[in-house]
């Protein structure tokens, strides 16, 4: 069973920002996945093994997003950066988005490939938020997007700082941590997938 949260545009051309969590077995890790689309281009998937049991305890997980960079974080630590690159031709999340959460059988592929298969006898499934918040520009009539949501790019939103514009060096620490020991899935180092890497992997890097 996959659980997906995400924050989601509207339209085939859409954007979208997602934390997958992966099932498995009882007593198994579960992997984390994340993918980023822009303008409906999407196959940009991470995934890292959760270094406790999501399903144990509540844990903090979020999304800083702004003109510079996307982070996802697990309890303040950053397992994936998403640089703007555009600049270079790639696409970079810049609709107005709601969240969106859901439950679904992706055993055809969610874990070991597809192996290992949901046990419908554990069901119903069930997922649980709590402390829900946001910091957001919300979307109005004067910051739609005919005017690229240039409102929502103002320096007095605390996420436009310059501090949020990079992660700092207990965070890019943290990081390189998360990427040697935990993760296990990395579209940009798929070759049979990407025999030529998108660009964005070779500056994301």
């Amino acid at each position: 069973m996959v659980m997906v949260a995400k924050l989601t545009s509207k339209g085939n051309k859409h954007d979208e920002l997602d934390f997958e969590f992966l099932g498995n077995r009882e007593g198994k890790p579960i992997s984390l996945q994340t993918n980023v689309f822009a303008g409906g281009v999407g196959n940009r998937e991470q995934r890292v093994i959760l270094w406790f049991d999501p399903s144990a305890d509540f844990h903090n997980y979020r999304i800083l997003w702004n003109q510079h960079q996307i982070v996802f974080y697990v309890d303040d630590i950053p397992i994936r950066v998403f640089k703007n690159n555009t600049n270079i031709g790639v696409g970079y999340p810049s609709q107005a988005m709601k969240i969106e959460a859901s439950l679904w059988d992706g055993d055809s592929w969610a874990t070991d490939g597809g192996q290992t298969k949901i046990n419908w006898s554990m069901a119903p499934f069930k997922a649980h938020f709590q402390g829900f918040d946001i910091s957001g520009c919300p979307k109005t009539d004067s910051n739609n997007n005919n005017n690229n949501n240039k409102d929502c790019f103002l320096p007095e939103h605390w996420w436009n700082s310059e501090k949020y514009w990079t992660l700092d060096s207990k965070q890019k620490t943290n990081f390189k941590n998360v990427r040697k020991k935990y993760m296990n899935y990395d579209y940009c180092s798929d070759r049979k997938r990407y025999p030529v890497p998108p660009p964005e992997c070779l500056v994301n890097s």
